[in-house]
């Protein structure tokens, strides 16, 4: 018979794995990774990454990930946003781009384009909403319904969110788009999917808070809370990461930085602790990113969002090696 030790050890490594459970975005914007089967089954193995994002419909990727248990979102593209609003059209989609791989390939998220209310053009906001409620619509129709279908935003739908309680969403936007796509997300009970980065808002000033030093936090008083209302609607983090080398005088791109943030995030991520307005909540979190991209455009931060190298050794130490231990739970 087991000693009560073992027991208890079991149950310990048990729940370490059941809450250290995190995803990443897999990028591949480059010209030096490796092939996608080798990507899938390096983070079956090796990780305990449960959950990847990719930016487009690779049919190479998504085949990659067939078997491995992983969940994987997937993304329509921008310029397809306006024909996927028909639903004939959406219907042709379904069929062709997810019935050939589920559920070998464990998709569950659909998402209809990447920050549209940030880069799209007037015809791509305005269909977003159609389009995510047709491809909904055809997922049920081809009995794959469980499949849930979100939109990824970056912080620019907020009008302003200093301090936090005066936060609201862009006046036209708010009850023109984001309210009918906040009834679509309650109604699917699909999560609202949100790009969080606090490197981007990162100064000399709120170093510490950005990096997740002890600090003395922020005093925000009472404000309105669901200034629109849906508090039951999931909020699931997209992207979220730090690059751990920058431009000449880019003084917080460090490794160590990269690294003290993303293991902040994981240990976050699988705490449960929630958030004020939101306590006892677990959000579904994806980092940014799997690999260092050697072709992305921009400054050298913008290469250097990876946790690993192109042949998979990790830039930095984070815990989500498989076999050792769990220093972001420690």
């Amino acid at each position: 018979m087991p000693s009560p030790y073992l027991i208890f050890l079991l149950l310990l490594l048990h729940q370490f794995t059941a809450v250290s459970s995190i995803g990443v975005n897999y990028g591949t914007i480059a010209n030096n990774l490796p092939p996608p089967a080798q990507v899938a089954q390096f983070i079956k193995d090796k990780t305990i990454i449960d959950r990847v994002k990719i930016f487009d419909m690779n049919p190479d990727i998504i085949r990659g990930f067939a078997n491995t248990g992983i969940l994987l979102s997937v993304t329509v593209p921008n310029g397809d946003i306006a024909a996927l609003a028909n639903r004939r059209a959406a219907r042709r989609w379904v069929t062709s781009n997810i019935k050939p791989f589920y559920p070998q390939t464990k998709i569950n998220h659909i998402l209809v384009g990447n920050e549209v209310l940030h880069w799209g053009d007037q015809n791509m906001i305005t269909n977003l909403v159609p389009a995510m409620r047709a491809i909904h619509n055809a997922l049920k129709r081809a009995g794959v319904g469980e499949i849930k279908v979100t939109t990824p935003h970056s912080l620019i739908i907020l009008e302003r969110s200093n301090p936090p309680s005066s936060a609201q969403f862009r006046t036209g936007w708010d009850q023109n788009i984001l309210a009918p796509m906040l009834l679509f997300h309650r109604q699917s009970k699909s999560p609202f999917m949100v790009n969080p980065y606090p490197y981007f808002s990162w100064t000399p000033q709120n170093d510490r808070f950005t990096l997740f030093h002890r600090n003395h936090g922020i005093h925000d008083g009472p404000g309105g809370k669901w200034k629109l209302g849906f508090p039951d609607v999931e909020i699931a983090v997209g992207e979220v990461g730090w690059p751990s080398a920058g431009d000449p005088g880019m003084t917080q791109t460090t490794v160590d930085n990269a690294r003290w943030h993303n293991l902040n995030i994981l240990k976050k991520a699988g705490s449960g602790v929630g958030t004020p307005l939101m306590p006892g909540h677990r959000f579904e979190t994806f980092i940014f990113a799997l690999f260092n991209e050697n072709l992305k455009s921009g400054s050298i931060a913008e290469r250097n969002f990876g946790l690993f190298r192109p042949d998979f050794s990790p830039v930095y130490d984070i815990g989500i090696m498989r076999g050792q231990v769990n220093i972001a739970l420690s």
